[in-house]
C-alpha cells in the first residue's frame, strides 16, 4: 500500500478520532464518511476492531504496512510490554520527534522537513524520516533553515514543553531526547493491546 495522500478528514471520521490534529469534520459529523455513514453500522468482529486499531496507528504515525510489521517484530524482541515498546519505537522516529518538538505543525510536514535536509541529528544531516533516535540524541534545525517562516511560526506554539521526555532550546532551535516516553506521556488515543492481539493470531 502506498503512503496515504488523500483527504485527512475522511480518515479522521472513519476512526471518529482527530488523528491528524484538530478536525472540524469529526466534531460536526460524528459518523462515518460516505452516503451510508449515517446508517446503523453492523457490529464489528473482534478481528475488525483489532485491524482498525492497527490502521489508526499506521495513519497516525504515517507508517506503511511493511514498516509497521517490522517495528512490531522489533518490539516483540525487546524486553518490556510489547505494545508499549511498539509505541516507544514509533515515538522515537525522527519525523515524529521533529513534530513533537514543534518544528513542524504536522507529522506529514515534519516528514518533508527531514526529506529536504532541514534537520540535523547530533550535528549531521539526516534525511531518513524513519531514523530511530536514541536517548541523548540532539535534533536541531539546520542553520540555513532557521529563518523559514513555517519553522518560526510553528515554534511559536512552544509545543515541546508538553512532553517531559524531550528538552527544547528555543534559542538554539535544538532539542534533546532525554529518555524514551512512558505510556502515559504518549497522548495518542491508541489501544496498543489490540494491535498485539492482532499480530499474535
Amino acid at each position: 500500500m502506498a503512503r496515504y495522500r488523500g483527504p485527512k478528514a475522511k480518515i479522521a471520521r472513519k476512526f471518529n478520532d482527530p488523528i491528524f490534529g484538530p478536525s472540524n469534520a469529526v466534531q460536526k459529523k460524528p459518523y462515518g464518511p460516505g452516503q451510508h455513514g449515517r446508517g446503523r453500522r453492523k457490529k464489528q468482529s473482534e478481528y475488525a476492531i483489532q485491524l482498525n486499531e492497527k490502521q489508526k496507528a499506521k495513519y497516525t504515525y504515517g507508517v506503511l504496512e511493511r514498516q509497521f510489521a517490522n517495528l512490531f517484530r522489533k518490539a516483540s524482541r525487546k524486553s518490556g510490554i510489547t505494545g508499549e515498546v511498539l509505541l516507544q519505537l514509533l515515538e522515537s522516529r525522527l519525523d515524529n520527534v521533529v513534530f513533537r518538538f514543534g518544528i513542524s505543525p504536522t507529522r506529514r510536514g515534519a516528514r518533508q522537513f527531514v526529506l529536504h535536509k532541514h534537520i540535523l541529528v547530533n550535528g549531521e544531516v539526516v534525511n531518513i524520516p524513519s531514523f530511530t533516535l536514541k536517548t541523548g540524541d540532539i535534533v536541531s534545525v539546520r542553520e540555513k533553515s532557521k529563518s523559514l517562516e513555517v519553522v518560526v511560526n510553528s515554534l511559536a506554539g512552544n509545543r515541546s514543553q508538553k512532553y517531559p521526555w524531550l528538552e527544547w532550546d528555543n534559542n538554539e532551535m535544538s532539542g534533546k531526547m532525554i529518555n524514551l516516553p512512558e505510556r502515559e506521556e504518549i497522548p495518542e488515543n491508541i489501544q496498543e493491546q489490540l494491535i498485539v492481539e492482532l499480530y499474535s493470531k
